[in-house]
């Protein structure tokens, strides 16, 4: 894995953010679909991969591949030494101030589990209260829903205005005594709304309540400081941050991580083992059973290397003008009406047009290789708020264009 450094020495002297010479780094651009240029804009569901990430997992599987943590040969040494090194990475990226404070997991649907396994079932009883919003993805539902039924906990739902922003002072009434544990959003993958989750950890934290904070639209689109925002929980999915499949991030403090039981039994994560009984393995190791991601970790430190490489607030300041552009553009098509309008909000255009099914202007978009999610995208008590079904939507990422932008909405003309 090259270091940061490495990769910024090789950038020093370009412009803060030259786009097409990042478009130059991700080989599937450069592919045409149904004989016209690829225009991709689902970063949202999951980023294109730079070849510094392919050739990096490539490099590792060609040339250091082993388990880890077990072999005393060079191999395994050397594998178990770049394992360990990502870990590092990540903590570095989000600022931990402790690698044992990352715990890698498949993903951030499997993180939010975790929390929810291990800490729910361990410190939260019958009656208690876990507050989220109206704006959560499934993988912030579901588990609080297990959870219930297991341990009759229950779920409240703080509200969202009709421009898609979390209703404060009703969150704050919401914090009441019997509110056990918050889990938000970070940025609204259907919406794009950035919540202020400085601000509700702060309100949370006055009432003693810890917070988890899904992070899987943000991390890849503006710097993140788990120290500065204080959460006590932070997941992100390696995928959504041009990292590989496979390979996810929960962030604890490590106070937490040594209160809380295992979440799965197996190898690695244990320190003695008889048949009476187990001594399992500090964190982050007591949450990592069995053989883990390897390469998958190999390749998710390589690709935060590279958006560290490019500048977090770079990124941010391109996608931000982009969104700008996209808005303002789409608001001219007679009968598109955007959906989510807040007044902070990241990387997400999403719409309908009136008499067109979502999924059929997803198709139509396709046909001329402009890729788009159409659907409840996860979210089907948003969209049950908003009264609709589902949206059509577009997303940024850091190798979206203008171009890119101006195809959107040429084809979305040609539809209407």
């Amino acid at each position: 894995m090259r270091a940061n450094e490495e990769i910024v020495r090789e950038r020093a002297g370009a412009p803060a953010f030259e786009v097409e010479r990042v478009r130059r780094d991700f080989p599937i651009l450069q592919r045409p679909v149904n004989g016209r240029p690829l225009v991709y804009l689902d970063t949202a569901a999951s980023a294109q991969k730079p070849r510094a990430v392919l050739d990096e997992m490539t490099r590792f599987m060609s040339e250091d591949y082993a388990n880890i943590h077990r072999g005393v040969y060079a191999l395994s040494q050397r594998s178990t030494a770049l394992y360990d090194a990502a870990r590092q990475t990540v903590a570095r990226f989000i600022h931990a101030g402790d690698a044992r404070e990352i715990v890698f997991v498949r993903n951030a649907t499997e993180g939010i589990n975790l929390v929810a396994s291990s800490y729910g079932r361990h410190f939260l009883e019958k009656g208690d209260e876990v507050l989220i919003t109206h704006m959560e993805h499934h993988a912030n539902i579901v588990p609080w829903q297990l959870l219930r039924q297991e341990k009759g906990i229950a779920l409240r739902v703080a509200p969202i205005t009709d421009a898609g922003e979390l209703d404060m002072d009703a969150f704050e009434r919401m914090l009441t005594d019997r509110v056990k544990f918050v889990s938000v959003v970070h940025v609204s993958n259907s919406l794009g709304t950035v919540n202020p989750v400085q601000e509700i950890v702060r309100l949370a934290h006055a009432r003693g309540i810890p917070v988890l904070i899904d992070g899987s639209q943000a991390a890849l689109h503006m710097p993140v400081d788990v120290r500065d925002l204080d959460a006590d929980f932070y997941v992100f999915s390696g995928h959504k941050v041009y990292g590989p499949t496979g390979i996810g991030v929960v962030f604890a403090k490590l106070s937490h991580l040594e209160a809380m039981p295992p979440y799965q039994g197996g190898g690695l994560m244990i320190s003695f083992v008889t048949f009476e009984s187990t001594e399992f393995s500090p964190p982050p190791q007591k949450f990592e059973a069995g053989t883990p991601n390897i390469v998958g970790a190999i390749g998710l430190g390589a690709a935060i290397d590279y958006v560290s490489s490019l500048g977090l607030a770079h990124i941010h300041a391109h996608e931000s003008a982009l969104l700008a552009y996209g808005t303002e553009l789409l608001r001219e098509i007679p009968g598109l009406r955007l959906i989510g309008t807040a007044r902070e909000k990241s990387s997400i255009l999403a719409f309908v047009i009136d008499g067109v099914d979502p999924q059929e202007i997803g198709a139509a978009l396709g046909r001329n290789g402009v890729a788009v999610r159409a659907g409840h995208h996860c979210t089907q008590p948003l969209m049950g708020r908003l009264g609709i079904p589902s949206t059509t939507r577009a997303s940024i990422g850091l190798y979206t264009t203008r171009e890119d932008i101006d195809a959107l909405a040429r084809c979305l003309r040609e539809i209407r």
